[in-house]
């Protein structure tokens, strides 16, 4: 049996063999698949690299600034390294199965410093910033950021947490689409049109149901008024039995009252 020895704050700056043990109750660094390391105020990565089989790995909220130690990872599908302070990804170069990369919350100040990225076929999600913590990089303010980065990764999926290709993606892509030439349509130098000769696309009565004299169809609503009314019948039954329920519960819950 593998007796985890107690650890203080600063046994966790730098990750070692005893911290790793401790966290996951693994005795070989190679067996580690998945890695969870939150907010421990890590800022050396020491003998990470050793875990050669980790597939999941999330150091966020840490100090982080050197990814050295990550660069023999190359079974690594999924990081999160958001909230630290890093601003080089060229260690992530080798980790040639990354499919989800989180670096939301860094330093990252340019798009070169995404080049190295460029090499990984199986990355096909990428965070940079996460507006629901409010994480983001320098390179964010960049007006033209977004259509940078998927100009240098056409193959990803999502960016941001916003779904680039696949399922949607087209839908959404059109529905803006339509929206951006509708909003301007509707303005001219900053200000509203009006349109006084706008008519209706259809008559007021176009979306009434009509009723058909086909013999089939009133028998069909015929019956559907009977289950209705059935319906509305045991709805009534059972508000009734409700509140009768709830009235006895409440009579026993009440204290019993002795005369003195």
């Amino acid at each position: 049996i593998l007796i985890s020895p107690i650890l203080s704050d600063a046994d966790y700056e730098k990750i070692t063999a005893v911290l790793l043990k401790s966290r996951t109750g693994e005795f070989d660094l190679e067996s580690i698949l998945f890695l969870k390391l939150r907010g421990l105020g890590i800022h050396d990565l020491g003998c990470i690299g050793e875990c050669i089989n980790l597939e999941r790995l999330d150091l966020s909220g840490n100090n982080i600034t050197n990814l050295a130690p990550l660069a023999s990872l190359r079974l690594l599908s999924v990081l999160n390294l958001s909230a630290n302070r890093i601003s080089s990804l060229e260690p992530l170069r080798s980790c040639e199965s990354l499919q989800n990369l989180n670096v939301a919350g860094n330093v990252i100040s340019s798009v070169e410093s995404l080049h190295c990225l460029q090499s990984l076929r199986k990355l096909e999600n990428i965070r940079l910033k996460d507006n629901t913590y409010n994480y983001s990089n320098p390179v964010c303010r960049n007006a033209s950021y977004r259509t940078v980065v998927l100009e240098m990764f056409p193959n990803i999926k999502v960016l941001d947490g916003e779904r680039v290709v696949g399922r949607g993606s087209d839908l959404y892509q059109l529905c803006k689409d339509i929206d951006d030439t509708i909003k301007a349509g509707l303005y001219k130098n900053g200000q509203l049109i009006e349109h006084p000769d706008c008519k209706p696309w259809v008559e007021d009565s176009y979306w009434e149901i009509k009723r058909s004299n086909n013999a089939i169809i009133e028998e069909a609503y015929k019956q559907f008024n009977d289950v209705l009314h059935e319906c509305r019948l045991l709805n009534n039954r059972a508000v009734h039995v409700i509140s009768q329920t709830e009235r006895s519960m409440s009579l026993k819950k009440q204290p019993k009252q002795y005369a003195i």
